[in-house]
């Protein structure tokens, strides 16, 4: 029998016992993968110090980290997508979790700021990247009528991981130092990914590749016919500036909570820093299925412009009352709430407008605007702090970004992609076109 066209993994006998092969074990092993990928990029602010006083660096060479870390895992995503159908989503998200884990663990050798580009950002990035498309990528194929929440569920696992570290590698950092903290987590991160990686499987009878095969819908566009259309590319940059304003306050957060004199405040006997990092991991994980399902409800772009104002608000109010722990700790968890919100509504958003046959791949070039956030988020939003001597104008850059994404929404975007979808279904069913 010619297996030629098989994803290698199809070769390899799964060890997990059958219960795991329903498509709700496929969902809950899809999420532990994720939540084991997510400390590198949301406990990454409670490192920025620490890696900064160790090395000798500046908080802007520290943060170049970080934007390596997204630029990877956003930049190869359609590469990425391309090598999973190639060779299976077991055995490529098996290697993801683990290169995830070890860009911990090589860190920590870190001495200087090279080596923590490339062990933090470049190794880090490509295992999370791997693993953040494997699993999306897997889970619309196992909920092929249920996608959007699929979709939003472990993008949600994604979010929620960093709840259980944050205060742990908070912890840690005090109690045993910077490379310690770094090796004891990333094995941690490694062996737990593997091991529920081992478990993800295709469905019975999938193709290879992630794609629907019935019916042709009018809908349906390949990456290089929808990267030659404005409404992508408004979509792109709409997630641009969303993704800058998020990235911004979570690679950012440490610093100026501690210029605000917030950073060794305490709320309800906690530290007010790791609180607020705990409850923004929450309120992201949330907001992702939360407002993917109000979405499919009220509109796509209704409820952008809504959850896009809400950050944009809930930023101003944060800066106005910055001096105050218990409201920037509230304040932090609704701007997550304003913002986690884009890896439900922009995935689903496009596959709307371009079609299911080829959303992954699809939305492996519109993820690439989140690694373009992360440089203006990371780096250069610490660059302005650095010039200007304040954090005002990065906050006001940040707020402006979320209201003008808000504007585009209801304004530009919902009646562009209405003429636009119309425009598709009339060419489809017009007897001109062969």
């Amino acid at each position: 029998m010619n297996t030629t066209s098989q994803p290698l993994e199809s070769q390899i006998p799964s060890i997990a016992p059958s219960v795991i092969h329903s498509r709700w074990g496929q969902l809950v092993l899809g999420l532990v993968c994720m939540m084991a990928i997510s400390s590198p990029q949301y406990v990454w602010t409670l490192m920025t110090h620490p890696l900064s006083t160790k090395l000798g660096i500046t908080l802007p060479e520290v943060q170049v980290a970080f934007s390596l870390l997204i630029i990877l895992q956003t930049f190869f995503s359609p590469f990425q997508g391309s090598l999973i159908d190639r060779f299976g989503p077991r055995l490529l998200i098996s290697v993801g979790t683990v290169l995830s884990g070890l860009s911990w663990v090589l860190a920590a050798q870190a001495t200087s700021a090279m080596m923590l580009y490339l062990a933090y950002g470049v190794v880090g990035g490509l295992g999370t990247g791997i693993v953040y498309v494997g699993v999306i990528g897997l889970m619309v194929r196992w909920f092929p009528a249920q996608r959007g929440f699929a979709a939003g569920a472990v993008a949600a696992g994604y979010g929620f991981g960093a709840i259980i570290t944050t205060f742990p590698v908070s912890t840690s950092l005090h109690t045993r130092g910077l490379d310690a903290t770094l090796w004891i987590f990333g094995i941690a991160f490694a062996l737990i990914g593997f091991v529920a990686s081992q478990g993800l499987s295709v469905p019975r009878g999938a193709a290879p590749a992630a794609v629907d095969r019935g019916a042709a819908d009018p809908l349906d566009m390949q990456p290089a016919h929808m990267l030659k259309t404005p409404i992508f590319w408004l979509m792109f940059v709409m997630m641009c500036m969303m993704s800058t304003s998020g990235l911004m306050v979570i690679s950012q957060m440490a610093t100026f909570a501690h210029d605000f004199g917030v950073g060794k405040a305490t709320v309800f006997g906690l530290a007010a820093l790791p609180l607020a990092l705990t409850i923004d991991r929450f309120t992201n994980g949330i907001t992702r299925p939360l407002f993917g399902w109000i979405s499919d409800r009220a509109g796509r772009e209704n409820t952008m412009c809504f959850a896009f104002a809400l950050e944009g608000v809930a930023m101003t109010l944060w800066l106005l009352t910055r001096s105050d722990p218990l409201i920037f700790v509230l304040l932090s968890g609704v701007v997550f709430f304003g913002w986690g919100e884009i890896f439900s509504l922009f995935p689903s958003t496009l596959t709307d407008t371009f079609g299911t046959r080829y959303a992954t791949a699809n939305y492996g070039w519109l993820y690439i605007a989140q690694g373009i956030g992360a440089v203006f988020g990371g780096p250069l939003a610490a660059l302005l702090h650095q010039h200007a001597g304040s954090w005002m104008p990065v906050f006001g850059s940040a707020i402006a970004l979320d209201l003008g994404a808000a504007v585009l929404a209801i304004l530009v975007l919902k009646p562009g992609r209405a003429r636009f979808i119309a425009a598709r279904r009339a060419q489809a069913n017009s007897p001109m076109v062969v």
